[in-house]
């Protein structure tokens, strides 16, 4: 028998494939179905910290008109049962609804860029039932008054006020764009963080020539975006304080293969989820299952992070950048 089984953040999962955040994880219906297919857990599609803040600032109005005159009060306030067309109680309906169909864990995602003000939310999501909260953090450095080490400051303070308010484990999405991405990678796994995830997608602008617009770049990603998450999974593996998970262009069976090899305890997906439909879990776990009996591997813990830069008889090869010979007599 072969044991496709492993663990995240404490939850033993099934196998090693957790939808991603995504259009595609934002109805039971949706979650139902990839779940049918083979899907270990799910990560919501995310709350967004500016919808938060908008919604406490429009009931704080509220409040003030009706004798509450502190902010604070907003903390001890339960409100969300009378905004019921909402973001934040459709979200949290969302939480409680999902967890009632599933068996899988469930874990909330939210996008955040700074600790002040939302982070209360937080305690809302784990009332309602979400097994965990993944913080999707990416703070695009355009103030050009503030340093690096200032700009880094940001994601532990979210990190630090998040775990303030709960007790479910706290996982962190961030990308690649830092001064020191492998030393970030150990602190924040130093933090308290359960979970970190490498990396998210972006929004990225793009140009249409012809109308001389700004418009979106590429939404999806492809196989070939994979690389960035590979080369990091295999440096940091061995070197955190806590689980490493796999995203960003793992579209087929032999890309989880090639994450695992390099260490990640599992892989987000979510484009391959568009392009192929949810089938494509049990497609990508049935290639897994096929490589593993040909290598005569039971588990995988028989050989994830085999390769990671720790374990490979060439370490150098994840440090190489100049590729100069690899265009040498390319055709």
């Amino acid at each position: 028998m072969i044991d496709l089984s492993t663990t995240y953040m404490g939850f033993k999962l099934k196998n090693p494939i957790i939808a991603g955040s995504s259009g595609l994880t934002d109805s039971v219906d949706k979650i139902t179905e990839l779940e049918k297919h083979g899907a270990s857990a799910v990560v919501l599609r995310s709350i967004f910290e500016e919808e938060i803040l908008l919604e406490m600032n429009a009931k704080l109005k509220q409040m003030s008109s009706n004798g509450f005159v502190y902010p604070e009060t907003v903390n001890d306030y339960d409100y969300y049962e009378d905004i019921e067309e909402g973001t934040t109680y459709k979200y949290l309906k969302l939480i409680r609804e999902v967890k009632s169909t599933v068996r899988m864990p469930v874990f909330a995602s939210i996008n955040c860029v700074s600790s002040t003000n939302w982070t209360y939310f937080s305690k809302q999501i784990e009332d309602a039932g979400a097994d965990a909260i993944e913080l999707n953090l990416f703070i695009l450095p355009t103030d050009f008054k503030h340093s690096s080490t200032e700009n880094e400051k940001v994601y532990f303070d979210i990190v630090a006020e998040v775990q303030k308010q709960i007790s479910i484990p706290v996982s962190v999405k961030i990308s690649y764009y830092f001064s020191n991405l492998g030393k970030l990678i150990q602190d924040i796994s130093k933090s308290g963080a359960k979970g970190i995830v490498l990396f998210n997608r972006y929004y990225s602008p793009d140009i249409d020539i012809e109308k001389m617009e700004i418009n979106s770049g590429f939404v999806l990603s492809n196989p070939s975006d994979m690389s960035i998450s590979l080369r990091w999974i295999a440096i940091m593996t061995g070197r955190v304080n806590c689980d490493l998970i796999a995203s960003t262009g793992v579209h087929h069976g032999k890309d989880v293969i090639k994450q695992l090899l390099a260490g990640a305890k599992a892989v987000q997906i979510a484009s391959t989820l568009y392009t192929n439909g949810p089938q494509q879990i049990g497609v990508m776990l049935e290639e897994l299952k096929i490589w593993m009996g040909s290598k005569k591997f039971e588990s995988i813990n028989d050989f994830r992070g085999k390769l990671s830069q720790k374990n490979t008889n060439n370490p150098a090869a994840y440090e190489r950048i100049q590729f100069m010979k690899y265009f040498r007599g390319y055709k």
